[in-house]
């Protein structure tokens, strides 16, 4: 369905935030668009201003330093993730979890702040982000705000931003450097497909921490477990902090089975 926006492309946090100000919810930021886009043609968003923040100086940059560790703009694409250098090295567990982010192509436009702030319960960047102790940085005309990437969702499509807000940049601290882990996810065909169930598990020394996707109202961060814990109570625990739900992709039975079987896999594969 065909609706009409005005285009608008700041080049500056200042003229972006600006904008959001005046606008409220008649704008939306748009980066990769692959969300956005596909709502307003499907008439299930209708934006009288698109603002696209790919203009704005740096916020498309991917740095790492062992001191400050990892620097995510809020353009950044999945791929890049995936093509850093960096990233496989110090964050396999991103890389994991990006590669299963629907196909080549979208991953050349999708980015990863954009697949959190869409906050979709199935999101597969949210697993391994909470994971590493990501923060997500929050910018207003009032200032900038910092807040843990396990505490940003409410709700189905919901987050913590106020009007005016936009998330600028996530960050993954050093001290998560060198974490090992892996993602298992459920689709419903082979290849790319929405997640039925993700489960994505990470391994830092003696800590072991699992998420889990699709199988709640938000992604969810399980609490933390010793690496010499037994794998039946990381299960047990980890299907306490779940509730999926019967939908037409997936019964709920069926969504905590595979979670469990899939959380097993995983801590022998990380072992």
């Amino acid at each position: 369905m065909n609706h009409a926006f005005r285009y608008l492309a700041p080049t500056s946090y200042d003229e972006a935030l600006q904008f959001l100000a005046e606008l409220g919810k008649r704008g939306k930021l748009m980066a990769g668009g692959t969300d956005l886009l596909v709502n307003i043609r499907a008439d299930l968003e209708h934006p009288t201003h698109v603002i696209d923040i790919k203009h704005i100086p740096d916020i498309g940059k991917l740095t790492y330093s062992d001191q400050d560790g990892l620097s995510i703009g809020a353009a950044v694409t999945i791929n890049a993730i995936i093509d850093d250098p960096a990233v496989n090295e110090h964050y396999p567990l991103l890389v994991a979890c990006a590669h299963q982010l629907a196909s080549h192509q979208v991953r050349n436009r999708a980015t990863v702040v954009g697949n959190v702030v869409n906050a979709s319960p199935c999101a597969d960047m949210a697993p391994p982000l909470m994971c590493l102790e990501a923060e997500v940085e929050i910018r207003s005309l009032d200032g900038t705000r910092t807040v843990p990437c396990h505490t940003f969702f409410t709700g189905p499509k919901q987050t913590i931003l106020k009007p005016g807000e936009m998330v600028s940049r996530m960050m993954v601290p050093a001290r998560m450097r060198g974490a090992s882990g892996g993602y298992r996810k459920l689709k419903r065909i082979q290849g790319h497909d929405l997640g039925i169930v993700g489960v994505a598990l990470m391994k830092k020394d003696d800590l072991v921490r699992v998420a889990v996707s699709s199988a709640a109202p938000t992604p969810i961060l399980v609490r933390d477990f010793k690496a010499s814990d037994a794998v039946e109570t990381m299960v047990e625990e980890t299907m306490k902090a779940i509730s999926p739900i019967d939908d037409v992709r997936c019964t709920k039975d069926y969504r905590l089975f595979m979670a469990g079987v899939y959380l097993k896999r995983l801590a022998q594969e990380v072992a």
